[in-house]
C-alpha cells in the first residue's frame, strides 16, 4: 500500500477519483491546497486524509511515499525538485516544465535518485488503446501511413478566470503546451517520435497572450504523417485520433480527455485479417478495465512493486517539451523544423515568443 500526498484540489479531484478506484494499491493520506475548503472537500472522500496548506510539512513527511503534483505550471519543476530530493517519488501533471532545459534537468535528477518521475499521460490507458496496443504487438496495424488529431475544446472567460492562465509567465505557452500535449504524446507512442514539424499558430478565440488555435503537421521516425488540429473555440469538448496502418484504420471516441478509454472502430483493409482483429478487440473489451487515471496509477503501482509494465518515464516527459519546443520554433520562423531540437535555440530555454533578458 502506497501513501499519496495530492498537491493542488483542482485537477487534483481527478487523480482522487483514481486513487479510489484502487483501494488496495493506494491510501491518499494527504491533500494539500492553500483553499482550505478546497482540500476539506477532496478530503472528506478519502478516509483518514489530513488537509494541510504546508507543502514544507508534506515533503518533510517520512510516510508519504508520492507526491502528485497538481499545482499551477509554474510550479511544477521547483516541486518535482523538491520532492525528489526530500526522497519521495514524483508523478506530475502536465506540462512537466516550461522549458526543455528544466524538463532534461528534472529527469536528470529522478534518474540520478533512481526515484520515479512520472508524467501524467492518462490518455496512454484505456480500453481503445489498448486495443490498439494489442494489434500492433500481433502485427495486425502494419506501418503507420497518415494521423489526424483534433483537441476542439471550450474555452472562454471562466476558465481564464485564473489570473496565470492565458500568459506566458503563468502557463508558460498556450493549447500546443497545456492542451495538446497529450493527444501529441499518445500518437507518439503509436506512430513513433517526431522527426520534423512545421506549423501555424495564433490567438482567435480569446483576448489573451498565448495561442488558442494551432494547425500542426509533423513525420515520424516510422513515416507516419500526422496532421493536429488545436482550437479552443469550439463548441463544446472533443477530441479524436483517426490513425491510418497499411492494414488497417483506427479511429478514436470522441471523449475530450479520454480518448484512449472505449469508443474505438477497427477497420481492417483484408478480410483476411478482419476474424482476428474483432476477437482481439472482443478479449480486450471483456478484460480492460482500468481507463485514464486510475490506469496510470495502477501502472505506477506496478512499476514500485518490480513488475514490467509501459508507464510514461521522465524521458517521456522530457519528448514532450521537446515536440512543443519544436513546434514555437517552426511557427516563429515559418521553416520546417527537425528533431532532435538544437539545444542551443531560445525556445529550449524559454518558450516565450520574447522572454525577459
Amino acid at each position: 500500500m502506497r501513501r499519496v500526498a495530492i498537491l493542488g484540489g483542482r485537477i487534483g479531484a481527478e487523480h482522487l477519483d483514481g486513487y479510489l478506484a484502487l483501494p488496495d494499491r493506494f491510501q491518499v493520506s494527504s491533500i494539500c491546497d492553500i483553499d482550505s475548503g478546497l482540500a476539506n472537500r477532496l478530503a472528506a472522500r478519502a478516509p483518514g486524509a489530513r488537509v494541510t496548506g504546508d507543502l514544507a510539512s508534506v515533503l518533510a513527511d517520512p510516510a508519504i511515499d508520492i507526491v502528485d503534483i497538481c499545482l499551477p505550471p509554474a510550479l511544477h519543476v521547483s516541486v518535482s525538485l523538491d520532492a525528489l530530493r526530500a526522497g519521495k517519488h514524483v508523478i506530475c501533471e502536465k506540462p512537466v516544465a516550461g522549458c526543455l532545459v528544466d524538463a532534461e534537468r528534472v529527469r536528470d535528477v529522478a534518474e540520478d535518485r533512481g526515484q520515479l518521475w512520472v508524467p501524467v499521460f492518462q490518455y496512454r490507458f484505456g480500453t481503445g488503446v489498448a486495443a490498439l496496443q494489442r494489434l500492433k504487438s500481433e502485427g495486425l496495424l502494419g506501418r503507420p501511413m497518415v494521423g489526424t488529431l483534433e483537441t476542439h475544446w471550450d474555452r472562454g472567460e471562466d476558465y481564464y478566470r485564473n489570473p496565470w492562465r492565458g500568459t506566458w509567465a503563468g502557463e508558460f505557452a498556450g493549447v500546443v503546451l497545456n492542451h495538446a500535449i497529450h493527444i501529441h504524446d499518445l500518437v507518439m507512442e503509436v506512430f513513433g517520435p517526431v522527426t520534423e514539424v512545421s506549423a501555424t499558430l495564433d490567438t482567435r478565440a480569446n483576448a489573451v497572450e498565448t495561442e488558442d488555435c494551432a494547425a500542426i503537421w509533423m513525420k515520424t521516425d516510422s513515416g507516419g504523417l500526422v496532421t493536429s488540429s488545436v482550437t479552443l473555440g469550439a463548441k463544446g469538448n472533443t477530441s479524436r485520433l483517426r490513425l491510418v496502418f497499411d492494414k488497417l484504420t483506427a479511429e478514436s471516441g470522441n471523449s475530450p480527455y479520454a480518448p484512449g478509454a472505449a469508443g474505438w472502430s477497427f477497420m481492417v483493409r483484408s478480410r483476411e485479417n478482419r476474424a482476428r482483429v474483432e476477437r482481439i478487440v472482443h478479449e480486450v473489451d471483456s478484460s480492460h478495465r482500468k481507463n485514464s487515471y486510475a490506469g496510470l496509477f495502477d501502472a505506477v503501482a506496478d512499476r514500485l512493486d518490480g513488475i514490467d509494465c509501459a508507464l510514461p518515464s521522465p524521458g517521456d516527459g522530457v519528448r514532450s517539451i521537446e515536440l512543443a519546443s519544436a513546434i514555437y520554433e517552426a511557427a516563429r520562423t515559418g521553416c520546417r523544423v527537425t528533431l532532435p531540437i538544437d539545444r542551443d535555440l531560445q525556445v529550449c530555454r524559454n518558450l516565450a515568443p520574447n522572454p525577459p533578458r
